[in-house]
């Protein structure tokens, strides 16, 4: 495990931090449970009916010592999940309709992250994004002044780590989405001890190429500004010029970034998907994530193609988002 890890590992043990799981069946997410409830980390919380859990965890030869089991049929509570949910989608379910809902393993785990029950959710191992982050939006919900959520990667290799934003969620983000995420991505930067300096990317730098595209980041720029002046931010920034100290000698020298980013919000998804896996399979980056930011609790998305230990890596960030 990198020192990435390790540090977030002891900066959450010992804080009882719960993280359920809505997928209590699938084989990954036991063996990740088992691990962090073994080595004292965090307090699992899996969903799923108790006797299908638990037989599962028997067939792969897995303790549930630590694990608890919340069954949405048998929740003791479900009554005040189902009030606390029609309430929270303000007259667009009936108390019928929450309670069939509630049924579904994401929406009963997000609810219990939003009444408190828990302090973050992980899933996404035997479900779509989108099945992961719609109860997120509908309950949770993004925080005040920020729009969207958004999806970012810690790019980590040896002693280096940069955050790359939006790599997950947003097709064509405009200036005050980019603004949004920039300010974002510092605070998520910051909780894995990096001092932000964000960079807006472009192909452009300061001004040598204009169309709608580069107004748009020169503009995220500004309005970014405006929302964090205490942040070393600027743009708009050709790669090279955001981390090439000779570069941004020669084309941005009046710049608070002398090539010396560490936070790189680039202008599309389309962009940012492309970027993060050069930087992954180019350069033997591994790439944590995506990370979702800008929701008012942590939820976070796994890939479906994950194994158990990137269960274990993202309930471990899960855990320090809710910190």
């Amino acid at each position: 495990m990198s020192d990435l890890f390790t540090e977030l590992k002891q900066k959450v043990s010992g804080k009882d931090l719960k993280i359920v799981f809505p997928e209590g069946l699938d084989e990954r997410i036991l063996t990740a449970v088992s691990r962090l409830a073994k080595e004292n980390v965090l307090l699992p919380i899996v969903v799923g009916k108790t006797d299908d859990v638990e037989n599962k965890a028997k067939e792969i030869g897995v303790s549930l010592d630590g694990v608890e089991i919340y069954d949405p049929s048998t929740y003791a509570e479900i009554d005040n999940l189902v009030t606390s949910f029609v309430e929270r989608r303000k007259g667009k379910v009936t108390e019928e309709d929450a309670r069939k809902i509630l049924q579904d393993e994401n929406y009963f785990g997000t609810m219990l992250v939003y009444v408190g029950k828990a302090h973050g959710l992980v899933s996404g191992a035997a479900h779509s994004t989108a099945d992961t982050v719609r109860p997120a939006l509908q309950i949770i919900k993004t925080k005040q002044g920020v729009k969207k959520t958004s999806g970012v990667f810690i790019m980590v290799r040896e002693d280096e780590k940069y955050v790359f934003a939006d790599c997950a969620i947003n097709i064509s983000p405009d200036s005050q989405d980019l603004a949004e995420i920039a300010v974002e991505s510092a605070s998520t930067a910051a909780m894995f001890d990096i001092d932000p300096r964000v960079a807006m990317l472009s192909f452009s730098t300061k001004g040598s190429a204009k169309s709608e595209e580069t107004e748009k980041v020169v503009n995220a720029v500004k309005i970014a500004k405006e929302l964090r002046p205490d942040l070393v931010l600027d743009g708009e920034f050709q790669f090279d010029a955001a981390f090439v100290p000779s570069v941004a000698a020669k084309k941005a020298p009046d710049s608070v970034i002398k090539g010396d980013a560490n936070v790189f919000v680039f202008p599309s998804l389309e962009a940012g998907n492309i970027g993060y896996k050069i930087a992954q399979r180019l350069g033997n980056f591994e790439a944590v994530g995506p990370i979702l930011q800008g929701l008012n609790q942590p939820v976070n998305d796994l890939s479906r193609g994950c194994n158990a230990e990137d269960v274990y890596k993202l309930a471990l960030i899960t855990a320090a988002q809710a910190l």
